[in-house]
C-alpha cells in the first residue's frame, strides 16, 4: 500500500472573500498522512475537499518532494473535478485558535454576546396557536392577519380574555408538539456559536419555563448558554424587561421579530436585528422602529448570519 505525506497551509477565507492574515486570525500548517484507497476521518465540523489539480481554486506545486496544496476559496464550498482522474483528498482546515474557516475569531477569546427571541425567531408559535385557535374557538386566522403582536386586537376580546386562551393553549398537544423550528434557524446558530455567546431572551412566561428547556435541547442542543424568561402576560409573577435582561447578560445584539422589544432595547443602545421572516410578519411594519439606527431588519437566517459575521469582524479589526 501506497503512502504519501501531504502538507496543508491556507489563508483565513470568509463568505465575503478572502480576508487578511492578521492577530485576529491565523491559520497553521496541518500534517496529513493520506493513505491511497482508505478513507480519512474527520474531527472538526468544517470540511474540505478536492482533486489535487489546478483547478477550483486549489494550487498543486511540488515542494521538496512533497505535495503543498494552498486554499484560496471559502471553506463552506465543496470543490470538485468531475473531469480529473486524480486521488480525491479531504481535510479539516481550522485556524489557530481551534475554529473552522469562514468566521471571525477574537482575540483573548472575546466572543460577540448575542441574545435570540424564541416565537416567530426561533420557532413558529403562531402557526401552532391558530390551529389551536380554529379547533377551540372557530377562530380562523393567519399569520398575515397579526398586524400587531397583540393577541386580543386580533381575536377581538379583552386582553384577560387573550391572556387566558393563551394559556389554555400551553396545556394543549397543539403547544407541546406543534411549534417547529424556522428554517435555517438550527444550521445557522450552530455556524454562530463558533464566534458568539448565544442566550435566549425570551417573554414567555415562568409557567412554561420546563417545556421550553426541553424544546430548546430538543431542537437546539448545545447552542444557548443561558435561558432567560421575562414572564410577560402571564397570569402570575413579576415581568422583567426585555432591555433589562440584555443588561444582566452583556448582550450587544439582540435578535426579535417584536417592534417593540427592538426599539425598547436599542434605546438602551443595544443593537438589533428585527427578524421578519422571509416578509412575512405584518406586525414588523413599523416606521419608528425601522428609522432607529441600531435596527437592521432581516428577512431570513441566512442574513442574520451575514451580518453578524460583518459586525463580529468589524470588532476583531
Amino acid at each position: 500500500m501506497a503512502i504519501s505525506e501531504l502538507q496543508f497551509s491556507a489563508v483565513s477565507c470568509y463568505p465575503f472573500g478572502r480576508r487578511r492574515q492578521d492577530d485576529c486570525s491565523r491559520v497553521e500548517s496541518i500534517g496529513l498522512i493520506e493513505t491511497r484507497n482508505s478513507a480519512f476521518r474527520y474531527s472538526s465540523a468544517s470540511r474540505l475537499s478536492s482533486f489535487l489539480n489546478r483547478k477550483n481554486g486549489f494550487d498543486k506545486r511540488a515542494h521538496g518532494g512533497r505535495t503543498r496544496v494552498h486554499a484560496i476559496a471559502p471553506p463552506a464550498q465543496l470543490f470538485r473535478d468531475s473531469t480529473g482522474s486524480f486521488e480525491e483528498v479531504a481535510v479539516d482546515l481550522m485556524n489557530g485558535f481551534g475554529e473552522p474557516l469562514g468566521f471571525p475569531s477574537q482575540q483573548n477569546n472575546e466572543k460577540m454576546v448575542v441574545a435570540v427571541d424564541i416565537d416567530e425567531v426561533l420557532g413558529s408559535f403562531l402557526h401552532a396557536m391558530n390551529r389551536f385557535m380554529a379547533d377551540r374557538y372557530a377562530l380562523d386566522h393567519e399569520v398575515s392577519e397579526y398586524y400587531v403582536y397583540e393577541f386580543f386586537r386580533v381575536w377581538k376580546c379583552s386582553p384577560a380574555e387573550a391572556d387566558v386562551r393563551v394559556h389554555e393553549f400551553y396545556k394543549t398537544p397543539y403547544f407541546r408538539f406543534g411549534v417547529d423550528p424556522i428554517p435555517g434557524a438550527q444550521s445557522v446558530l450552530r455556524n454562530l456559536s463558533a464566534f458568539c455567546d448565544l442566550s435566549i431572551v425570551t417573554s414567555r412566561q415562568n409557567v412554561i419555563r420546563g417545556h421550553t428547556h426541553d424544546w430548546i435541547e430538543k431542537h437546539f442542543p448545545g447552542v444557548f448558554q443561558q435561558i432567560q424568561f421575562g414572564n410577560h402576560f402571564a397570569l402570575s409573577g413579576n415581568s422583567r424587561p426585555k432591555s433589562e435582561i440584555c443588561r444582566s447578560l452583556g448582550a450587544q445584539v439582540l435578535i426579535d421579530d417584536n417592534p417593540r422589544y427592538a426599539l425598547e432595547c436599542a434605546e438602551a443602545g443595544v443593537k438589533v436585528l428585527l427578524f421578519n421572516y422571509r416578509n412575512s410578519y405584518p406586525w414588523c411594519k413599523d416606521c419608528l422602529v425601522g428609522s432607529h439606527g441600531l435596527v437592521t431588519e432581516v428577512c431570513s437566517w441566512e442574513e442574520v448570519e451575514r451580518q453578524l459575521i460583518s459586525w463580529s469582524t468589524s470588532l476583531c479589526s
